[in-house]
């Protein structure tokens, strides 16, 4: 009997370095979940990120108009440092810093498109300066698109309140220094390579 078995031999045994095509492709495959799963905590940390600076911009640029509109429009400008900076109550039609103010619905319908992107952006944000770059963004969009939507003279034709007043230059609100700072960030990231997803590349 043990003549015959070494006559005819033993089935092959697939040795642990590849020999099993169906075992290395499920090890690859729990490698690509773990992987997976690691990332989707941090994308979900990051998506908080954007929104909680987004809430953040927000509330501090609605506030700020309720105060401005309640104790400083139709009075003085209060002079914080002298005739360098004043805090003077004005009504916007236009875009950021007073411009084009023929245009407030184009500029009512691109700030609702700016908020669609980012918001469709979120799904794939794995980096964290994005995350507070496209944050700041969103927030300053959303100040300025409540003021066009629900101030006078009417439903997407609102005047934004603006009233940081540097001398020489044009009056505006947080909601616009918060696209600003978001823009100028977005530009040093892309400057870098960095993409949203967190991938950095070099040209």
């Amino acid at each position: 009997m043990a003549e015959a078995e070494r006559i005819i031999g033993t089935p092959d045994i697939p040795d642990a370095a590849g020999a099993d095509p169906e075992q290395s492709d499920g090890e690859n495959g729990a490698v690509a979940e773990q992987a997976d799963a690691a990332a989707r905590p941090r994308g979900k940390r990051r998506i908080a990120v954007l929104f909680g600076v987004a809430a953040l911009a927000y509330a501090l640029d609605l506030v700020s108009k309720m105060i401005v509109v309640a104790k400083l429009e139709h009075h003085e400008p209060i002079e914080i440092i002298g005739d360098w900076l004043k805090f003077e109550a004005i009504r916007n039609a236009g875009a950021a810093f007073g411009f084009g103010e023929a245009f407030t619905i184009i500029f009512t319908v691109i700030a609702t498109i700016v908020i669609v992107v980012i918001a469709r952006l979120a799904r794939k944000l794995y980096s964290l300066p994005w995350a507070i770059a496209l944050g700041l963004l969103l927030g300053g969009a959303l100040g300025n698109l409540t003021d066009r939507i629900f101030r006078s003279p009417g439903v997407f034709q609102g005047a934004v309140v603006d009233f940081i007043a540097p001398k020489g230059f044009a009056v505006f609100n947080l909601a616009d220094s918060a696209i600003v700072c978001g823009g100028i960030l977005i530009v040093l990231l892309s400057f870098r390579g960095l993409d949203p997803d967190g991938t950095v590349h070099k040209n």
